[in-house]
């Protein structure tokens, strides 16, 4: 079954969207969009320090997204500087640290595209494992702390008040984006993580009644997304992660239309 490249996509897309979905929930609800996209754009930094280093790629992105997020966090507590400015600055120079790093291996011959945005197609056996099994771990560290990052993201400090360790449960929480980040990037490339992040989560918004109501919905609109993607890919002949984000906004503008009230 998994011999055909086409199912495998879909297979590694949908575990990928299952993960993404529940942590973009919280990335809505803390309005750090621009967050997921500086989380993101560390990763081709860790792309480089992998190739550098000769470690694993998706270490070299997790260790490279951790610092950064441990970076922002000291740099958040500089007065006179806003969160989006910082954000700002972290967010470019990464990304282009990480693009001048790689130009300077004149010894590697690397696909940048296929990083920028994604190969799901070229996606192996071995790399559903990885999915799977990587994104099984986040979702059992996000399970263990739902609660007080729900009571962080309603109300910091409240939480603090009421003893929850709020700066260890946001550091945990950067540390699973970072790992999404590892899983997703051969999904759906650098720059287009955040959007399979945010997107299908702000789609199951406007339905949801409860945050674990949006969690489910979030992880089902990004398995939809993938899949009217990926067939979209099929028959356009269009690059698939950008298929698969356009998609997504797809499912997003229907979660739009008016909801007919019953009775």
């Amino acid at each position: 079954m998994l011999d055909d490249f086409f199912t495998r996509a879909m297979v590694a897309g949908i575990g990928v969207a299952a993960v993404a979905g529940p942590l973009g929930c919280f990335i809505v609800w803390r309005r750090m969009a621009y967050f997921g996209d500086t989380m993101s754009h560390s990763a081709l930094m860790g792309v480089a320090l992998g190739f550098l280093l000769g470690i694993d790629l998706a270490v070299g992105v997790i260790v490279t997204a951790v610092a950064v997020a441990v970076l922002l966090v000291v740099l958040q507590r500089t007065r006179g500087m806003s969160a989006d400015t910082i954000l700002g600055i972290l967010s470019h120079s990464a990304l282009s640290l990480g693009l001048v790093a790689i130009s300077l291996m004149t010894w590697l011959r690397l696909d940048l595209m296929g990083y920028l945005f994604g190969d799901v197609l070229a996606v192996r056996v071995a790399d559903l494992w990885w999915i799977y099994g990587g994104g099984a771990l986040v979702l059992a560290a996000l399970a263990t702390i739902w609660r007080p990052l729900l009571a962080v993201t309603v109300d910091e400090d409240l939480a603090r008040a009421e003893g929850v360790p709020a700066l260890p449960v946001q550091l945990a929480f950067m540390l699973l984006i970072a790992v999404v980040i590892a899983i997703a990037m051969k999904i759906v490339g650098i720059l287009l993580i955040t959007s399979l992040l945010i997107i299908p989560a702000a789609a199951a918004r406007r339905i949801a009644r409860t945050p674990e109501q949006m969690a489910i919905g979030a992880a089902v609109a990004g398995a939809a997304a993938v899949v009217l993607g990926l067939y979209g890919s099929l028959e356009f002949d269009t690059p698939s992660g950008p298929s698969i984000v356009v998609a997504a906004a797809a499912v997003f503008a229907v979660s739009l239309l008016p909801i007919p009230r019953q009775g």
